[in-house]
Protein backbone atom coordinates (compact mmCIF):
# COMPACT_ATOMS: atom_id res chain seq x y z
CA UNK A 1 0.00 0.00 0.00
CA UNK A 2 1.49 3.33 -1.06
CA UNK A 3 0.66 6.56 -2.82
CA UNK A 4 1.86 7.56 -6.25
CA UNK A 5 5.31 9.16 -6.42
CA UNK A 6 3.96 12.67 -7.02
CA UNK A 7 1.00 14.48 -5.50
CA UNK A 8 -0.16 17.76 -7.04
CA UNK A 9 -2.19 20.03 -4.77
CA UNK A 10 -4.85 20.75 -7.41
CA UNK A 11 -5.44 17.00 -7.90
CA UNK A 12 -5.50 15.89 -4.27
CA UNK A 13 -9.10 16.00 -2.98
CA UNK A 14 -9.97 17.73 0.27
CA UNK A 15 -12.02 15.67 2.70
CA UNK A 16 -14.50 17.72 4.75
CA UNK A 17 -14.20 16.46 8.34
CA UNK A 18 -16.88 18.89 9.54
CA UNK A 19 -16.72 21.72 12.07
CA UNK A 20 -14.30 23.81 9.98
CA UNK A 21 -11.64 21.13 9.38
CA UNK A 22 -10.55 19.73 5.98
CA UNK A 23 -7.87 17.15 5.19
CA UNK A 24 -5.70 16.26 2.16
CA UNK A 25 -3.66 13.03 2.06
CA UNK A 26 -0.26 13.31 0.43
CA UNK A 27 2.57 10.73 0.19
CA UNK A 28 2.38 7.53 2.20
CA UNK A 29 3.42 3.92 2.46
CA UNK A 30 3.14 1.45 5.33
CA UNK A 31 5.69 3.30 7.48
CA UNK A 32 4.93 7.00 6.93
CA UNK A 33 2.15 9.39 5.88
CA UNK A 34 1.99 13.15 5.25
CA UNK A 35 -1.33 14.95 5.67
CA UNK A 36 -2.34 18.59 5.17
CA UNK A 37 -5.09 19.79 7.54
CA UNK A 38 -6.87 23.14 7.00
CA UNK A 39 -8.63 24.79 9.95
CA UNK A 40 -11.10 27.66 10.04
CA UNK A 41 -10.89 30.07 12.98
CA UNK A 42 -12.41 28.47 16.06
CA UNK A 43 -12.22 24.91 14.69
CA UNK A 44 -11.30 22.36 17.35
CA UNK A 45 -9.15 19.29 16.86
CA UNK A 46 -10.58 17.38 19.83
CA UNK A 47 -8.24 15.86 22.41
CA UNK A 48 -7.29 12.37 21.27
CA UNK A 49 -4.42 9.90 21.22
CA UNK A 50 -3.18 7.27 18.78
CA UNK A 51 -0.40 4.69 18.52
CA UNK A 52 1.35 6.70 15.78
CA UNK A 53 4.33 9.00 16.23
CA UNK A 54 3.39 12.45 14.90
CA UNK A 55 5.45 15.47 13.92
CA UNK A 56 3.72 18.58 12.56
CA UNK A 57 4.64 21.89 10.95
CA UNK A 58 2.49 25.04 11.04
CA UNK A 59 2.31 26.11 7.39
CA UNK A 60 0.04 29.05 8.29
CA UNK A 61 -2.21 30.34 11.04
CA UNK A 62 -2.13 30.24 14.81
CA UNK A 63 -3.17 27.38 17.11
CA UNK A 64 -3.49 26.72 20.83
CA UNK A 65 -1.91 23.26 21.01
CA UNK A 66 -2.24 20.88 23.95
CA UNK A 67 0.15 17.94 24.27
CA UNK A 68 -0.16 15.98 27.49
CA UNK A 69 -0.14 18.55 30.31
CA UNK A 70 1.42 21.34 28.19
CA UNK A 71 -0.50 24.05 26.34
CA UNK A 72 1.28 26.46 23.95
CA UNK A 73 0.33 28.87 21.17
CA UNK A 74 2.07 27.93 17.93
CA UNK A 75 2.20 30.01 14.75
CA UNK A 76 3.42 29.93 11.16
CA UNK A 77 6.86 28.32 11.00
CA UNK A 78 6.54 26.48 14.33
CA UNK A 79 6.17 22.75 14.83
CA UNK A 80 5.42 20.09 17.41
CA UNK A 81 6.10 16.42 18.17
CA UNK A 82 3.67 13.96 19.73
CA UNK A 83 4.85 10.68 21.26
CA UNK A 84 2.61 7.66 20.63
CA UNK A 85 -0.43 7.36 22.92
CA UNK A 86 -0.16 10.92 24.31
CA UNK A 87 -3.37 12.94 24.58
CA UNK A 88 -3.25 16.00 22.28
CA UNK A 89 -5.55 18.45 20.50
CA UNK A 90 -5.77 21.98 19.15
CA UNK A 91 -7.96 25.06 18.85
CA UNK A 92 -7.47 27.22 15.76
CA UNK A 93 -6.95 30.86 16.78
CA UNK A 94 -6.31 32.20 13.25
CA UNK A 95 -7.21 30.25 10.08
CA UNK A 96 -4.38 28.03 8.98
CA UNK A 97 -2.88 24.77 7.81
CA UNK A 98 -0.96 22.08 9.68
CA UNK A 99 1.30 19.62 7.85
CA UNK A 100 1.17 16.36 9.82
CA UNK A 101 3.51 13.41 9.39
CA UNK A 102 2.64 10.06 10.98
CA UNK A 103 4.62 6.87 11.45
CA UNK A 104 3.37 4.34 10.69
CA UNK A 105 0.69 5.50 8.26
CA UNK A 106 -2.81 6.28 9.54
CA UNK A 107 -4.76 3.45 7.92
CA UNK A 108 -7.92 4.98 9.39
CA UNK A 109 -7.40 7.98 7.05
CA UNK A 110 -7.43 5.87 3.89
CA UNK A 111 -10.62 5.75 1.83
CA UNK A 112 -11.28 4.42 -1.66
CA UNK A 113 -11.03 8.04 -2.93
CA UNK A 114 -7.32 8.08 -2.05
CA UNK A 115 -6.22 4.63 -3.21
Amino acid sequence: MRSSSFQFNQHVPWEDLGNGIHRQLFGYNETIMMVKVRFEKGAVGELHSHVHTQVSYVESGSFEMTIGDEKKVIKTGDGFYVHPNILHGTVCLEPGVLIDVFSPLREDFLHTTYR
